[in-house]
Parts: C-alpha cells; structure tokens; sequence
C-alpha cells in the first residue's frame, strides 16, 4: 500500500495525499513539504466529506493547486497537486489502490492495508 502511495507521491507536481473516512476522519495523510501554518489539517472534515454527497470521483482546478478526490470503499481519497501533474497517471494508480484493496477482502479493505503501514 505505502509503494502505491509513493507512486502517487512521487510523480511530478504531487503535493500530498489525504484517506479521509466517510465520516471525515482522516485515516492517512502525508504531504512532501511542510504545510503553511494557516493550511491545518486537524480540522474535523465532516461537512466537506457529507458535501461530496456519494460523489464517485471529482476534479477540481484552481489558479495555481489542484486536487483529485475518489471514492473508495471506506472514505474519499484525496490528492493534492499542481496545476501540471498528469491526472491520467493519478487515475491509474488510483485505480491500482483501490483494486488491491479489493483483493484483501472486503472486510478489511483499505484499513487494513493502512494499518499495516503504521
């Protein structure tokens, strides 16, 4: 699981990636640079998470960051990035995360995969 993290992280213009629960806890996240202190990320998520309403995969661009959110079996996956990262290669290894969750079993899925990393 932490390899196909590092794929994420380390392709061009990746800035962090965030698991966040369906409930809006956060699950996993790392970042490549310290965040700006006024950026916390200790905040409860849960408004934001309730607000994507089931949503299967989103895309948003803004002036100079973007971020790709994908739901999973047990939360929203989101990833941080520039505006030059290659959303295609993101989706794939995506897709690469969510399928070998799959293949643990349902029961455990990505929270087993994540606590294995700890």
């Amino acid at each position: 699981m932490k390899k196909l993290l590092k794929n994420i992280l380390d392709m061009e213009d990746v800035k962090g990636v965030m698991l966040f629960s369906l409930e809006g806890d956060i699950i996993f996240k790392e970042f490549l640079s310290p965040l700006p202190e006024e950026a916390r990320t200790d905040v409860w998520w849960g408004p934001f998470i309730d607000s994507l309403n089931g949503i299967r995969e989103l895309d948003l661009v803004f002036e100079k960051s973007r971020l790709y959110i994908r739901k999973t079996d047990h939360g929203y996956l989101l990833v941080i990035m520039g505006v030059f990262a290659s959303i295609a290669m993101i989706k794939l290894n995506c897709d690469t995360l969510l399928n070998s969750s799959k293949q643990t079993g349902k029961s455990k899925g990505l929270k087993f995969l994540f606590g294995r990393m700890k």
